[in-house]
Protein backbone atom coordinates (compact mmCIF):
# COMPACT_ATOMS: atom_id res chain seq x y z
CA UNK A 1 0.00 0.00 0.00
CA UNK A 2 1.06 3.53 -1.08
CA UNK A 3 0.86 6.88 1.53
CA UNK A 4 0.68 9.79 -0.69
CA UNK A 5 1.91 12.79 1.49
CA UNK A 6 0.95 16.65 -0.24
CA UNK A 7 3.92 18.24 0.22
CA UNK A 8 1.87 21.62 -0.06
CA UNK A 9 -0.44 20.58 2.52
CA UNK A 10 2.55 19.77 5.25
CA UNK A 11 4.36 22.67 4.27
CA UNK A 12 0.49 24.87 5.17
CA UNK A 13 -0.30 22.86 7.59
CA UNK A 14 1.17 22.93 11.19
CA UNK A 15 4.46 21.94 11.95
CA UNK A 16 4.56 18.82 15.01
CA UNK A 17 6.10 19.57 18.10
CA UNK A 18 9.25 18.22 18.36
CA UNK A 19 10.52 19.15 21.98
CA UNK A 20 9.78 20.91 24.83
CA UNK A 21 8.94 24.73 24.55
CA UNK A 22 11.14 27.19 25.36
CA UNK A 23 10.14 29.33 28.46
CA UNK A 24 9.17 32.80 28.23
CA UNK A 25 12.54 35.08 28.69
CA UNK A 26 11.78 37.33 31.46
CA UNK A 27 13.08 40.50 29.54
CA UNK A 28 9.73 40.21 28.06
CA UNK A 29 7.71 41.06 31.11
CA UNK A 30 10.78 43.08 32.64
CA UNK A 31 9.93 45.55 29.85
CA UNK A 32 5.84 45.80 30.48
CA UNK A 33 7.02 46.43 33.80
CA UNK A 34 8.97 49.47 32.86
CA UNK A 35 6.20 50.41 30.53
CA UNK A 36 3.70 50.65 33.15
CA UNK A 37 5.88 52.67 35.28
CA UNK A 38 7.33 54.87 32.88
CA UNK A 39 4.19 57.49 33.77
CA UNK A 40 5.22 57.00 37.27
CA UNK A 41 8.50 57.53 36.55
CA UNK A 42 7.97 60.70 34.69
CA UNK A 43 5.51 62.39 37.36
CA UNK A 44 8.26 61.85 40.13
CA UNK A 45 10.57 63.50 37.50
CA UNK A 46 8.25 66.11 36.94
CA UNK A 47 6.75 66.76 40.03
CA UNK A 48 9.75 66.15 42.73
CA UNK A 49 13.14 65.98 41.30
CA UNK A 50 13.18 68.38 39.11
CA UNK A 51 11.51 71.35 41.35
CA UNK A 52 13.91 70.22 44.44
CA UNK A 53 16.69 70.93 41.97
CA UNK A 54 15.75 74.18 41.00
CA UNK A 55 15.03 75.08 44.67
CA UNK A 56 18.37 74.13 45.76
CA UNK A 57 19.47 76.17 43.16
CA UNK A 58 18.11 78.77 44.10
CA UNK A 59 19.37 78.20 47.80
CA UNK A 60 23.13 79.13 46.27
CA UNK A 61 21.80 82.43 45.62
CA UNK A 62 20.71 85.69 46.60
CA UNK A 63 17.33 86.96 45.41
CA UNK A 64 14.56 89.40 45.92
CA UNK A 65 11.91 87.48 43.16
CA UNK A 66 12.81 90.00 40.88
CA UNK A 67 15.68 90.43 38.52
CA UNK A 68 18.23 88.24 37.79
CA UNK A 69 19.71 86.18 41.18
CA UNK A 70 23.35 86.70 42.57
CA UNK A 71 25.66 83.50 43.17
CA UNK A 72 26.42 83.47 46.78
CA UNK A 73 27.01 79.78 47.25
CA UNK A 74 26.62 77.87 50.75
CA UNK A 75 26.04 81.70 52.49
CA UNK A 76 21.98 81.45 53.19
CA UNK A 77 23.14 78.04 55.01
CA UNK A 78 25.98 79.38 56.86
CA UNK A 79 23.46 82.12 58.11
CA UNK A 80 21.10 79.39 58.23
CA UNK A 81 23.00 77.90 61.26
CA UNK A 82 23.47 80.82 63.61
CA UNK A 83 19.49 82.08 62.82
CA UNK A 84 17.93 81.65 66.11
CA UNK A 85 14.07 81.58 64.98
CA UNK A 86 15.04 79.03 62.49
CA UNK A 87 16.30 76.76 65.39
CA UNK A 88 13.40 77.80 67.52
CA UNK A 89 10.82 77.16 64.79
CA UNK A 90 12.81 73.66 64.85
CA UNK A 91 12.03 72.81 68.03
CA UNK A 92 8.51 73.77 67.77
CA UNK A 93 8.79 71.22 65.09
CA UNK A 94 10.09 68.89 67.62
CA UNK A 95 6.99 69.52 69.74
CA UNK A 96 4.50 69.07 66.86
CA UNK A 97 6.07 65.24 66.40
CA UNK A 98 5.06 64.67 69.84
CA UNK A 99 0.96 65.83 68.47
CA UNK A 100 1.26 64.05 65.53
CA UNK A 101 3.44 61.12 65.69
CA UNK A 102 4.05 60.21 69.53
CA UNK A 103 0.62 60.66 71.09
CA UNK A 104 -1.36 59.97 68.15
CA UNK A 105 0.46 56.16 67.98
CA UNK A 106 0.10 55.44 71.95
CA UNK A 107 -3.46 56.47 71.67
CA UNK A 108 -4.41 54.78 68.59
CA UNK A 109 -3.05 51.83 69.24
CA UNK A 110 -5.17 51.71 72.50
CA UNK A 111 -8.61 52.92 70.96
CA UNK A 112 -7.66 49.87 68.20
CA UNK A 113 -7.37 47.62 70.87
CA UNK A 114 -10.62 48.67 72.63
CA UNK A 115 -12.39 48.78 69.94
CA UNK A 116 -10.74 44.90 68.81
CA UNK A 117 -11.11 43.33 71.72
CA UNK A 118 -14.03 44.56 73.46
CA UNK A 119 -16.53 47.02 70.98
CA UNK A 120 -16.17 43.96 68.30
CA UNK A 121 -16.30 41.50 70.31
CA UNK A 122 -19.65 42.25 73.04
CA UNK A 123 -21.43 44.82 70.54
CA UNK A 124 -20.67 43.25 67.40
CA UNK A 125 -18.15 44.32 64.20
CA UNK A 126 -20.63 47.38 63.40
CA UNK A 127 -20.59 49.39 66.36
CA UNK A 128 -16.54 49.03 65.91
CA UNK A 129 -16.52 49.94 62.57
CA UNK A 130 -18.96 52.88 62.88
CA UNK A 131 -16.84 54.25 65.87
CA UNK A 132 -13.58 53.76 63.35
CA UNK A 133 -14.75 56.07 60.64
CA UNK A 134 -16.15 58.76 63.44
CA UNK A 135 -12.26 58.55 64.99
CA UNK A 136 -11.23 58.97 61.35
CA UNK A 137 -13.19 61.56 60.25
CA UNK A 138 -10.93 64.79 61.20
CA UNK A 139 -8.37 62.76 58.97
CA UNK A 140 -10.91 63.17 56.26
CA UNK A 141 -11.60 67.29 56.91
CA UNK A 142 -9.66 69.68 55.04
CA UNK A 143 -7.31 71.43 57.50
CA UNK A 144 -8.49 74.30 56.43
CA UNK A 145 -11.88 73.61 57.33
CA UNK A 146 -10.81 72.00 60.40
CA UNK A 147 -8.73 74.85 61.84
CA UNK A 148 -11.22 77.44 61.23
CA UNK A 149 -13.70 75.45 63.01
CA UNK A 150 -11.55 75.28 65.96
CA UNK A 151 -10.41 79.10 65.36
CA UNK A 152 -13.93 79.30 66.42
CA UNK A 153 -13.67 77.05 69.41
CA UNK A 154 -10.65 78.60 70.80
CA UNK A 155 -11.48 81.90 70.92
CA UNK A 156 -10.59 83.78 73.66
CA UNK A 157 -14.12 85.99 73.55
CA UNK A 158 -17.16 84.14 71.84
CA UNK A 159 -15.68 80.47 71.17
CA UNK A 160 -16.85 77.31 72.98
CA UNK A 161 -14.47 75.79 75.13
CA UNK A 162 -14.65 79.14 77.04
CA UNK A 163 -18.38 79.64 77.27
CA UNK A 164 -18.43 75.90 78.41
CA UNK A 165 -16.29 76.74 81.08
CA UNK A 166 -17.83 79.13 82.55
CA UNK A 167 -21.29 77.33 81.94
CA UNK A 168 -19.83 74.78 84.66
CA UNK A 169 -17.94 76.95 86.76
CA UNK A 170 -14.99 76.98 85.59
CA UNK A 171 -14.94 80.67 84.26
CA UNK A 172 -11.42 80.91 86.12
CA UNK A 173 -9.96 78.54 83.56
CA UNK A 174 -10.85 80.97 80.56
CA UNK A 175 -8.23 81.81 78.21
CA UNK A 176 -6.56 83.12 75.30
CA UNK A 177 -6.14 79.67 73.86
CA UNK A 178 -4.51 80.98 70.57
CA UNK A 179 -3.26 84.81 71.37
CA UNK A 180 -1.00 83.78 74.59
CA UNK A 181 2.62 83.10 73.51
CA UNK A 182 2.70 80.18 76.76
CA UNK A 183 -0.17 78.56 75.68
CA UNK A 184 -0.99 78.77 71.60
CA UNK A 185 1.68 75.77 71.09
CA UNK A 186 0.26 73.59 73.41
CA UNK A 187 -3.01 74.23 72.09
CA UNK A 188 -2.18 73.92 67.64
CA UNK A 189 -0.48 70.31 69.38
CA UNK A 190 -4.07 69.41 70.84
CA UNK A 191 -5.81 70.48 68.01
CA UNK A 192 -3.22 68.63 65.73
CA UNK A 193 -3.73 65.15 68.37
CA UNK A 194 -7.59 65.07 67.37
CA UNK A 195 -6.66 65.76 63.42
CA UNK A 196 -4.01 62.98 63.61
CA UNK A 197 -5.50 59.87 65.79
CA UNK A 198 -7.65 58.16 63.35
CA UNK A 199 -4.59 57.75 60.91
CA UNK A 200 -3.11 55.03 63.46
CA UNK A 201 -6.49 54.03 64.67
CA UNK A 202 -6.88 52.42 61.29
CA UNK A 203 -3.51 50.92 60.68
CA UNK A 204 -3.27 49.45 63.76
CA UNK A 205 -6.91 47.60 63.62
CA UNK A 206 -5.94 46.39 60.24
CA UNK A 207 -3.23 44.91 61.46
CA UNK A 208 -4.96 43.44 64.46
CA UNK A 209 -6.99 41.53 62.23
CA UNK A 210 -4.22 39.70 61.00
CA UNK A 211 -2.75 38.36 64.09
CA UNK A 212 -3.26 34.48 64.54
CA UNK A 213 -6.66 34.29 67.45
CA UNK A 214 -4.64 30.50 68.31
CA UNK A 215 -1.91 32.61 69.52
CA UNK A 216 -4.57 34.13 72.01
CA UNK A 217 -6.19 31.44 72.96
CA UNK A 218 -3.28 29.57 73.27
CA UNK A 219 -1.73 32.24 75.78
CA UNK A 220 -5.24 32.58 77.55
CA UNK A 221 -4.65 29.14 78.65
CA UNK A 222 -1.93 29.31 80.02
CA UNK A 223 -3.19 32.21 82.13
CA UNK A 224 -2.08 35.39 80.79
CA UNK A 225 -4.38 38.21 81.30
CA UNK A 226 -5.15 40.85 78.46
CA UNK A 227 -2.58 42.85 79.12
CA UNK A 228 0.38 40.16 79.04
CA UNK A 229 -1.84 39.12 76.06
CA UNK A 230 -1.07 42.92 74.67
CA UNK A 231 2.29 43.15 75.22
CA UNK A 232 3.83 39.73 74.41
CA UNK A 233 1.55 38.88 71.63
CA UNK A 234 0.02 42.01 69.86
CA UNK A 235 2.45 44.89 70.34
CA UNK A 236 5.36 42.07 68.54
CA UNK A 237 2.91 41.12 65.56
CA UNK A 238 2.05 44.51 64.51
CA UNK A 239 5.79 46.11 64.92
CA UNK A 240 5.98 46.71 61.17
CA UNK A 241 2.59 48.69 61.21
CA UNK A 242 4.38 50.51 64.45
CA UNK A 243 6.99 51.82 61.86
CA UNK A 244 4.90 52.88 59.21
CA UNK A 245 2.94 54.75 61.91
CA UNK A 246 5.67 56.62 63.24
CA UNK A 247 7.47 56.83 59.71
CA UNK A 248 3.87 58.55 58.36
CA UNK A 249 3.12 60.53 61.02
CA UNK A 250 6.55 61.84 61.90
CA UNK A 251 6.96 63.00 58.27
CA UNK A 252 3.25 64.76 58.40
CA UNK A 253 4.89 66.44 61.69
CA UNK A 254 7.94 67.92 60.16
CA UNK A 255 6.08 69.45 57.04
CA UNK A 256 2.71 70.34 59.09
CA UNK A 257 1.80 74.39 57.62
CA UNK A 258 -1.56 74.40 56.90
CA UNK A 259 -2.92 74.35 60.69
CA UNK A 260 -0.42 76.38 61.61
CA UNK A 261 -1.13 79.25 58.58
CA UNK A 262 -4.65 78.83 59.67
CA UNK A 263 -4.87 78.93 63.28
CA UNK A 264 -1.89 81.14 64.15
CA UNK A 265 -0.26 82.50 61.11
CA UNK A 266 3.48 81.26 63.23
CA UNK A 267 2.10 84.07 66.11
CA UNK A 268 2.15 85.00 68.54
CA UNK A 269 5.94 86.32 68.25
CA UNK A 270 6.85 83.17 66.77
CA UNK A 271 5.21 81.12 68.97
CA UNK A 272 4.22 78.52 67.28
CA UNK A 273 6.35 79.04 64.00
CA UNK A 274 7.69 75.45 62.52
CA UNK A 275 10.13 75.42 59.85
CA UNK A 276 7.57 75.02 56.94
CA UNK A 277 5.93 78.30 58.11
CA UNK A 278 9.18 79.74 58.70
CA UNK A 279 10.19 79.05 55.01
CA UNK A 280 7.20 79.99 53.61
CA UNK A 281 7.25 83.67 55.40
CA UNK A 282 10.40 84.13 54.26
CA UNK A 283 10.30 83.04 50.77
CA UNK A 284 7.01 85.38 50.03
CA UNK A 285 6.26 87.74 52.63
CA UNK A 286 9.87 88.93 53.44
CA UNK A 287 10.79 88.04 49.88
CA UNK A 288 14.09 86.07 50.99
CA UNK A 289 13.79 83.74 48.23
CA UNK A 290 17.39 82.20 48.67
CA UNK A 291 17.09 82.10 52.18
CA UNK A 292 13.53 80.60 52.05
CA UNK A 293 14.83 78.53 49.77
CA UNK A 294 17.56 76.66 51.68
CA UNK A 295 15.08 76.49 54.66
CA UNK A 296 12.67 74.05 52.87
CA UNK A 297 16.24 72.13 51.09
CA UNK A 298 17.14 71.47 54.54
CA UNK A 299 13.72 70.10 55.60
CA UNK A 300 13.43 68.41 52.74
CA UNK A 301 16.37 66.37 53.11
CA UNK A 302 15.90 66.13 57.32
CA UNK A 303 12.73 64.38 55.70
CA UNK A 304 14.06 61.82 53.60
CA UNK A 305 16.64 60.72 56.00
CA UNK A 306 13.95 59.77 57.89
CA UNK A 307 11.88 58.13 55.90
CA UNK A 308 14.68 56.14 54.90
CA UNK A 309 15.18 55.02 58.24
CA UNK A 310 11.63 54.11 58.93
CA UNK A 311 11.49 52.09 55.59
CA UNK A 312 14.47 50.14 56.95
CA UNK A 313 13.13 49.66 59.97
CA UNK A 314 10.03 48.37 58.93
CA UNK A 315 11.35 46.15 56.12
CA UNK A 316 13.79 44.58 58.75
CA UNK A 317 10.46 44.30 61.23
CA UNK A 318 8.83 42.44 58.09
CA UNK A 319 12.31 39.84 57.87
CA UNK A 320 11.73 39.50 61.24
CA UNK A 321 8.53 38.04 61.14
CA UNK A 322 8.46 36.17 58.29
CA UNK A 323 11.42 34.54 59.63
CA UNK A 324 9.35 33.62 62.80
CA UNK A 325 7.17 32.36 60.25
CA UNK A 326 9.05 30.00 58.37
Amino acid sequence: MTVTVDRGTRAVGKQPHTGPRRPRTRTRTRDSYTLFLLPGILAFLAIIVVPFLMNTGVSLTEWQGVGSPRWSGLANYRELLDDAEFWASFRHSLFMVVAMAALPTVLGLVLAAALFDFVGKHFGPRWAAVLRACFYLPQVLPIAVAGIVWSWILAPDDGSLNALLKAVGLGSWQQDWLGDPDLALYSVMGVMVWVQIGFPLVVFMAGLQRVDPQLYEAAELDGAGWWRRFWHITLPQIRPETYVVLTWCTIAALKVFGAVYVLTKGGPGGATDVPSYFSFSTFFEKTQVGYGAAISTVLTVIILALSLIGLKLQTRAEDAEEGIRA
